[in-house]
């Protein structure tokens, strides 16, 4: 499938990945449908985008309420009658010990990264049944693929949505619809200054791995070829997605290294 002409819906649209993802999109001439909580943001990364923008809407959403979200993908929907692309990229990190993480705070990171995504799914799917046609695509991380100090919440939201979207992506094969999991690695976005506590305050902080990590725009023009392709499960980073391999390999082995690794 080309972008051309295709609606793409994109939520954690208003900055890093998902606001590279705009541009991208933009330039292969999607009509697009950009989503996060802050409007005025999202209104100027529309602005920030080249040439015509009347096919670029605003639909302001939060992840974290639930009871809203179906209504909003209907909204979606209506706007241009249908959606080729959903974008699940919206999403929240976490910096914390487990003994020192509320259990409210591990609610919240699992109804932004795993639930949020889901109920946008589930809404959006039948209508892709319908025309038998679509494409679903998750933005999950390498911490989907093993877990690291400091990051339990996260990391147990991220190894969710692998679970149900590899589900799904069975359930669905038949209907035509392309489900792709995207595994990132360092990306130099604000992910860890956005992280929260275990006490739910903002982390405030860049992670070094972040810091020396991909450009957003590098990482969006990476993952694009891949999901033309219908690639079903994707790693972008730099040396960090050999973890994910290791794991697999030599999961004594990686543990052993991971314990002796500075998290941040």
């Amino acid at each position: 499938m080309s972008f051309e002409n295709k609606v793409a819906w994109i939520t954690g649209a208003s900055s890093g990945i998902g606001e590279a993802l705009v541009y991208a999109l933009h330039e292969k001439g999607a009509k697009l449908i950009l989503s996060s909580r802050r409007q005025n943001v999202l209104q100027n990364v529309k602005d920030n985008c080249r040439g015509d923008t009347s096919n670029i809407h605003i639909l302001p959403i939060d992840l974290a309420e639930a009871e809203a979200l179906p209504e909003k993908a209907r909204q979606a929907l209506d706007t241009f009658g249908q959606i080729d692309y959903l974008f699940n990229n919206g999403g929240i990190s976490q910096r914390s010990k487990v003994t020192e993480t509320d259990m409210e705070v591990t609610r919240k990171v699992m109804e932004i990264n795993f639930f949020g995504s889901v109920a946008l799914t589930k809404t959006v799917l039948p209508s892709m049944i319908d025309r038998q046609t679509g494409h679903i695509i998750v933005t999950s991380s390498v911490m989907g693929k093993f877990g690291t100090r400091l990051r339990s919440s996260y990391a147990a939201s991220k190894h969710a949505l692998h679970g149900y979207f590899d589900s799904l992506r069975q359930e669905v094969h038949k209907d035509n619809i392309r489900v792709s999991l995207v595994c990132p690695g360092y990306i130099k976005t604000d992910v860890t200054k956005n992280a929260l506590e275990g006490d739910g305050s903002k982390h405030n902080q860049m992670g070094k791995g972040q810091q020396h990590g991909m450009s957003p725009t590098k990482f969006a023009q990476k993952l694009l070829p891949k999901i033309e392709a219908e690639k079903e499960e994707i790693y972008i980073g730099g040396k960090e997605i050999w973890g994910i391999y290791l794991k697999r390999l030599v999961p004594t082995i990686f543990n052993k290294i991971l314990r002796q690794m500075e998290v941040t």
